[in-house]
């Protein structure tokens, strides 16, 4: 299991190869402040890091996700007069950053109210799950402020431009249904029901998927779906390919299939992915 003593404003805990990290504010709807921000980053840090991890869950304690910035905690980590320094990030994005360079699949499970930073932070995740009573709302335009997370290049990635600019600029709220049918999230689910379907969701991950298989993938996805060719994407293709014959994991997922057992990949998520990635280089 875990240890939460070194956070404040979030929990974090591992059991059956899951980590959860949850938003613990449930006194402020889980208000989202720089402090929470920066202890996300440091807990998926340890996720990530850790080789027993396989698969992140994040969730909110109490009734809500996360109702977006709490400003009344002292606002932004500069000084208001001299203005943020050029290497300065918003809190938003601290997260989704993180979110997005994982080697491991995250998984959000969303109740109540996910407004704001309160689902711009989840958009860079793999999945999205909503109980049936979530609603979201990019809301900025209606405080006078600005879409953050970087939820400008996610978003309509995910529900396509057309309704990624109704929900951004109108700001409206709306409801799991309308989400789910844009496909901001993957699925819908009672109340009490949502985190069992996270774990239920996660533990198949865990037990079919190959750590690094899983994590060069994402990065394929993210990294390679917006080239203005597939000439790029094919070139790597090819070295990913090329590669297989000197990879037990390959070797093993085969095997498993033909003799109808589960597989029991051998390979780390962060040690052993081919140094070839180009991304692998940025680290």
């Amino acid at each position: 299991m875990g240890d939460d003593s070194e956070y404040t404003e979030i929990t974090y805990r591992v059991a059956d190869r899951i980590a959860t990290v949850a938003l613990n504010r449930p006194q402020a709807r889980n208000g989202y402040t720089v402090r929470m921000a920066d202890e996300l980053a440091a807990a998926l840090d340890r996720a990530d890091a850790d080789e027993e991890v396989r698969v992140v869950v994040l969730t909110g304690e109490g009734k809500d996700f996360c109702v977006g910035a709490d400003l009344s905690q002292g606002g932004f980590d500069f000084d208001a007069e001299t203005g943020p320094g050029p290497e300065w990030q918003e809190p938003a994005g601290r997260c989704s950053k993180r979110i997005f360079a994982m080697d491991k699949p995250v998984i959000a499970a969303i109740h109540g109210a996910a407004i704001g930073g309160g689902i711009t932070i989840t958009l860079s995740a793999d999945y999205r799950l909503a109980a049936t009573d979530a609603r979201f709302g990019f809301v900025f335009t209606r405080r006078g402020i600005y879409p953050e997370g970087a939820s400008a290049w996610y978003l309509p990635r995910l529900v396509g431009l057309g309704r990624a600019v109704d929900w951004m600029v109108s700001g409206r709220v709306f409801g799991a249904e309308e989400a789910h049918t844009a496909g901001l999230v993957h699925s819908l689910h009672e109340p009490g029901e949502l985190l069992d379907a996270a774990y239920a969701l996660a533990a198949e991950l865990v037990a079919s998927t190959a750590p690094v298989s899983v994590a060069v993938t994402r990065q394929l996805l993210y990294r390679m779906s917006g080239m203005d060719s597939p000439l790029p994407v094919h070139e790597l293709d090819s070295k990913l390919i090329g590669s297989i014959t000197s990879n037990p994991d390959a070797v093993e997922g085969v095997l498993s299939f033909l003799q109808k057992r589960p597989p029991e990949f051998r390979l780390r998520a962060g040690a052993d992915q081919p140094d070839f990635l180009p991304w692998r280089q940025e680290n």
